[in-house]
């Protein structure tokens, strides 16, 4: 064997990112891929250098490690501000020769609040009005606003400072943050690609802050560094309610310009009492209203030199406010990607409508020929009505999603906002005599996440489906993973609770929920409570009149189940300690409820000793959604009543469930983080749970107390029914599927298990079926009615096209697409990070071609399969410094990195629909 080098190391990485500027963290983690025309290849070792200014600050030595996932720097903490160098090369197993060196580089943001020397400044202002409107109110249309925006709202602000930059500059960086959203400008350029900076978190407790490269838009002589504030998540309409002045009614902003010169000494700018304020062109902008932006007001220049700014008023400068500063972590919101529409059409009623050809994120920018003072509106929804008119299908208060821009009658003249989004295709648009498509731009705001997902079929359903999942994740992770992004674009936790594994196959989501999951931390409550939405909006968490706790089963255990998807997708450990704090406090929480109360169906009843002692370590008090959203709940009853019946119904199991689901979880990370007492307690109640679990709610005969589908799915998926009765339990479940003509009836925290636990029953026939089903309620209905994402409702459009008031893009029902790539195409994670994962493609699926690929933390894993007759020829790539088991036909090898080809005699099953009776 040659002892020469055969494989190079590649896309090397800083907490996730390419070389990234502003790291916000003391001890990153750093990563890196294997490339090689050889086969079969595994890591036995690593070696890793850290230095700045050519002086070393961290050395590895020879480490022996498996692969290049998640490796924690290890020296003494990395200094704030500060470019580091970085080398590593590689030993494969069987080989002594190492890898060249590969080299990269990254810098760190401020880490400590020290480093702060600016303050808040805080303009003149009248502060936001308080609007708050209760859940009940809101859903009802009892309340909201009585009067027009512009005479509620408050404008967004211009903030100005003149500083002066002697010598040449060899490096500047601006640290910069608002209470608000911002927009930076030096000498009259836009700072940055971000948009909606600092994103939405728990202000009481957090508050990010950017890191800009300005060295090209310093000049030598006079300079200015302008920001524009408008309300954002700070001050602005926001949530289910549309309350406004959540977490404060003032606009603020810090910032600090550090200018290295080429002689090595630094000259500091912070924001101060030298700075002036003015309202600049828009009237009001606000995320959930829109903007109204008034181009004859406009002041250009304001950000250079040559501006007067003597008519500007001074600010307010406040101290404090410095402990709640964090470094941004992750990729930012950005304009991601940009298309024109694909038709103008005038309605029915004769309106003029933009049809983007589908539902987005973002907003629109359009070209306005127009005289001087001409408004034109721009009006945003999701959906026509049946017979093709505009419909505004969002309700609540302050969901106007409409924006207003005041024509200066100059050539060229172009509209985008700045300071909102929307969730959209249409767009109603007035105040122009004629709008083409050529005029127009999609603009699709998201936070720029890679995409690591490949999935094509010869089923052209099928892969819409895939596509509606996709630009769902798309529009909703944003800042924060939201539920929709038009009515509420709420950190909702269940929904990523049971969102996750497809989003972290779909999109390189590490930085992004990790920084979430520091925002849940923030917001847990002493006692261990985890908020069902986080960030915290103050408005809803402090509305109690809906009878809607803190917690909810299902959702707040997203806490434990969140990082734990996070570890099984991408191997890195980090998530499970940064989190496990939080997790024990909530599972302890659940205990102490446990222990302390009994259902109300048997509080006021004498219970056998044994039975109440069950009872006691069964979490099954209190509020919780239950299996949210079941679509047989929805038929009894008018909205909003009926969607509280599932709630009512399912809430007692569903808690019980999820309980012993999150102490098993538990359980398996204090293992894994070494902390072995933990797990012996841990693994010892979810088994006292267990048993209590089957000995209050499992029917000899495998039934349970409520026969709905989704209470059987979670049952079995948490592996709550003991084995003797599994196979009767199932049986009840394929009953009820049956009874339901082969459709689904599982609500939100059900539907991720439902394909899994038939597939693994042995009932693979029915799975297929309801993946494939095209009458409500079902996957396929909503793409053969031309969705291009995943809606709230399973028949948000009923069969006779009546449009129902609700979100088009809700990605939480999209999870299915997990089981798309894990069963369709085959992709599985075996052991975490993919380190080896199983191949096993479903060769019985009703289509004859697939493709899809997934890119693991090691590379691409992939598959191309073809069905021609009964042979099915097989195309597998295997990621370097992985392995993985190929089942094909029955049969199973186990095969090493590198592409592998087969080809397999398999007749396709035909299996007909049945009926079962139990």
């Amino acid at each position: 064997m040659s002892d020469a080098p055969v494989h190079t190391l590649t896309e090397l990485s800083v907490e996730h990112m390419d070389s990234p500027l502003g790291v916000a963290t003391a001890r990153p983690r750093f990563g890196w891929r294997t490339e090689s025309a050889a086969r079969d290849l595994l890591q036995s070792a690593y070696e890793l250098v850290v230095t700045t200014g050519g002086r070393p600050v961290w050395e590895s030595g020879r480490v022996p490690a498996p692969d290049g996932v998640g490796i924690e720097y290890g020296g003494l903490d990395l200094a704030s501000r500060t470019r580091y160098d970085w080398r590593v090369r590689t030993w494969l197993r069987g080989r002594e020769e190492p890898s060249a060196w590969a080299e990269a580089t990254f810098e760190t943001s401020l880490l400590r609040t020290a480093d702060w020397q600016a303050r808040w400044v805080v303009p003149d202002q009248e502060p936001t009005l308080h609007e708050q409107y209760s859940l009940t109110g809101a859903l009802s249309g009892a309340e909201g606003p009585t009067t027009p925006p512009a005479e509620r709202l408050r404008p967004p602000l211009h903030l100005r400072q003149r500083f002066t930059v002697a010598g040449g500059v060899r490096r500047a960086r601006l640290y910069a943050t608002a209470r608000g959203v911002y927009e930076a400008e030096l000498n009259g350029r836009v700072v940055g690609d971000e948009v909606l900076a600092p994103g939405h978190d728990s202000y009481p407790h957090r508050l990010s802050f950017q890191t800009y490269e300005v060295s090209e838009l310093l000049t030598e002589g006079a300079n200015v560094l302008g920001l524009t504030v408008a309300d954002g998540w700070w001050a602005g309409r926001i949530g289910l309610t549309g309350s406004s002045a959540n977490y404060g009614d003032r606009l603020g902003a810090i910032w600090q310009l550090e200018i290295e010169h080429e002689d090595g000494s630094v000259t500091t700018v912070v924001s101060g009492d030298d700075v002036r304020a003015a309202v600049g062109p828009r009237r009001y902008a606000d995320l959930f209203i829109g903007e109204h932006h008034d181009a004859t007001r406009e002041l250009p220049g304001w950000s250079t030199p040559a501006f007067d700014d003597s008519g500007w008023r001074p600010v307010t400068v406040e101290d404090g406010g410095l402990d709640v500063l964090t470094p941004f972590a992750g990729e930012p919101v950005r304009r991601t990607r940009e298309f024109r529409p694909e038709r103008v059409l005038t309605t029915p009623a004769g309106d003029t409508v933009v049809d983007l050809g589908q539902v987005i994120a973002g907003r629109l920018r359009i070209a306005v020929s127009a005289p001087r003072g001409t408004v034109v509106t721009l009006e945003h929804s999701e959906v026509l009505t049946a017979d093709g008119d505009y419909f505004s299908n969002i309700l609540g208060p302050n969901k106007d999603q409409t924006d207003h821009y005041v024509a200066a009658g100059r050539p060229g003249e172009v509209f985008e906002p700045t300071f909102t989004f929307h969730g959209f295709r249409y767009v109603r648009v007035t105040g122009l005599p004629q709008v083409r498509v050529e005029d127009v731009t999609a603009v699709v705001i998201g936070s720029d996440l890679r995409e690591t997902s490949r999935f094509a079929t010869s089923d052209p359903r099928i892969d819409r489906l895939h596509q509606n999942v996709l630009w769902s994740q798309r529009a909703n992770f944003l800042s924060i993973p939201t539920d929709c992004p038009q009515r509420e674009r709420a950190g909702w936790t269940g929904d990523l609770q049971v969102f996750a594994p497809a989003a972290a196959t779909n999109m390189d989501v590490r930085q992004f929920v990790e920084r979430w999951l520091d925002n849940v931390r923030a917001d847990q409550l002493d006692d261990g409570q985890v908020p069902i939405i986080v960030p915290v909006i103050p408005s809803i968490a402090q509305d109690d009149g809906a009878g809607i706790g803190t917690t909810s089963a299902g959702w707040s255990d997203a806490v434990v189940i969140v990082p734990w998807v996070l570890y099984e997708r991408y191997g890195d450990v980090r998530p499970l300690r940064a989190n496990y704090g939080a997790m024990t406090r909530w599972v302890e929480h659940q205990m102490r409820e446990a222990e302390a109360g009994l259902p109300p169906r048997l509080a006021d009843r004498e219970l056998a000793p044994e039975q109440e002692a069950r009872q006691r370590l069964l979490w099954n008090t209190g509020f919780h959604f239950g299996d949210w959203l079941a679509p047989s709940t929805l038929l009894e009853s008018p909205m909003p009543d009926s969607v509280m019946i599932a709630p009512q119904r399912t809430g007692e199991l569903v808690a019980a469930m999820f309980h012993a689901h999150s102490l098993r979880l538990v359980a398996e990370v204090a293992a894994i983080l070494g902390h072995t007492d933990d797990a012996a307690r841990y693994r010892d109640r979810f088994a006292r749970v267990r048993a209590a679990f089957a000995a209050e709610y499992v029917a000899p005969d495998g039934r349970l107390p409520v026969e709905m589908q989704g209470l059987y799915v979670v049952a079995l998926a948490f592996g709550l029914v003991p084995d003797d009765r599994r196979a009767a339990a199932l049986k009840h479940l394929v009953a009820l599927v049956h009874a339901n003509d082969d459709h689904l009836d599982t609500g939100f925290v059900s539907v991720p298990y439902l394909l899994d636990v038939l597939w693994e029953g042995g009932e693979r026939d029915l799975a297929r079926r309801l993946l494939r089903q095209d009458t409500a309620p079902s996957w396929l209905y909503a793409v053969d009615r031309g969705a291009t994402t995943i809606w709230e409702a399973w028949t948000a459009i009923a069969p006779d096209g009546t449009v129902s008031p609700m979100s088009m893009n809700h990605y939480a029902f999209g999870c299915v697409d997990d089981w798309m790539f894990r069963r369709i195409a085959g992709l599985q994670p075996v052991e975490p990070g993919y380190r080896r994962s199983r191949i096993e493609p479903d060769l019985d699926a009703d289509v004859d071609v697939v493709s899809a690929a997934h890119d693991t933390p090691h590379g691409r894993l992939s598959i191309d399969w073809r069905r021609s007759g009964d042979t099915v020829s097989v195309e597998v790539t295997v990621p370097h410094g992985t392995v993985a088991e190929l089942a094909l036909g029955g049969a199973v090898e186990h095969v090493g990195s590198g592409s592998h080809r087969r080809t397999v005699v398999h007749r396709r099953a035909q299996v007909e629909s049945r009926s079962t009776t139990v």
